[in-house]
């Protein structure tokens, strides 16, 4: 019997994903629908990555680190988007399970490296704003890359842990994830095994990620809003704020998402809000932050202008 129960473990080798609605109409809408979104954000970003790199004029940190967090929200959004617009047309909404880990750990990688990178952006608007005349030592070549570097491999080892402790659980003949991609809370409600350790691990290490790095942001924005309050003349004051405006929107859009969805230890958000948060990050985000910094930002708009023109 103890073989049987053996077997009975291990039968999981796919997940089906739910998706959204079984409704016909409605997904083919939704294909629609977040395939324009998909492909506005790839655009978008690679529009910004392509600027950046060919306009002299945009090659400080504050740029170069932006072609960082465009590359990065189109891995995001293509880890979850491409497999879920394939399920919203086919008729057997699956996903293996050697996919749905790959999925996972991409997904809480590149998750936990867009929370590094914001805070590094954070403190690059810091040092311009408040320490304007220390800022070409402090900001070299040599340290922007440094924390880009390590924002991109800190993010990698986030990812590890979580992903083996999940990919480790046992998950018995039961396989219907209600949600549209392989996320945290669904595999944990799917488990048949004892998943506190799993869940505890979880909860303090997306703490640990999401409030150390929204302290250095909220402390970096802090700091640069009392140093605007000490410019003397209303334009001035506008100005400064104007670097830094379009940064504060994405990280507020961002962790207002984030920290709802992953910091809190009881999974107990229905299924269908929990999707609808989900959306807003995995699909709305990437495209909101093209849009956010090219449209806010008259340097970036200017060098856009003067490529089309050249060519």
């Amino acid at each position: 019997s103890s073989f049987q129960e053996m077997t009975n473990v291990t039968t999981v080798l796919e997940f089906r994903l739910l998706g959204f609605s079984s409704n016909p109409h409605c997904q083919i809408l939704l294909f629609t629908v977040f395939l324009v979104i998909y492909i506005l954000t790839i655009l978008g970003n690679i529009i910004i990555i392509s600027v950046v790199t060919l306009e002299p004029q945009l090659h400080s940190p504050m740029y170069r680190f932006l072609k960082n967090l465009s590359f990065l929200e189109v891995c995001y959004t293509t880890t979850i988007v491409p497999k879920m617009l394939a399920n919203l047309l086919a008729k057997r909404k699956s996903i293996s399970f050697s996919g749905c880990m790959a999925q996972l750990y991409y997904f809480i990688s590149l998750g936990a490296t867009e929370c590094y990178l914001l805070a590094v952006m954070a403190y690059d608007r810091y040092l311009a704003v408040c320490e304007p005349l220390q800022y070409d030592m402090a900001m070299t070549a040599e340290s922007y890359t440094r924390l880009a570097v390590g924002s991109w491999v800190t993010g990698v080892f986030t990812g590890l842990l979580p992903c083996l402790m999940v990919s480790r659980l046992h998950f018995c003949s039961y396989n219907l994830i209600n949600h549209f991609f392989c996320d945290i809370s669904p595999l944990l409600k799917l488990s048949c095994s004892d998943t506190t350790a799993t869940e505890t691990v979880i909860f303090i290490l997306s703490l640990l990620v999401l409030s150390s790095c929204f302290l250095l942001t909220l402390v970096s924005y802090l700091l640069i809003i009392l140093s605007i309050l000490k410019i003397p003349s209303a334009s001035g004051k506008r100005i400064t704020f104007s670097t830094c405006s379009s940064h504060l929107m994405v990280v507020t859009i961002y962790y207002g998402t984030m920290i709802s969805m992953y910091v809190r230890p009881t999974y107990n958000l229905s299924s269908e809000l929990n999707k609808a948060v989900s959306v807003l990050y995995t699909v709305v985000t990437p495209l909101l932050n093209p849009v956010i910094y090219s449209l806010r930002n008259k340097a970036f708009k200017k060098a856009l202008e003067k490529i089309v023109i050249r060519h």
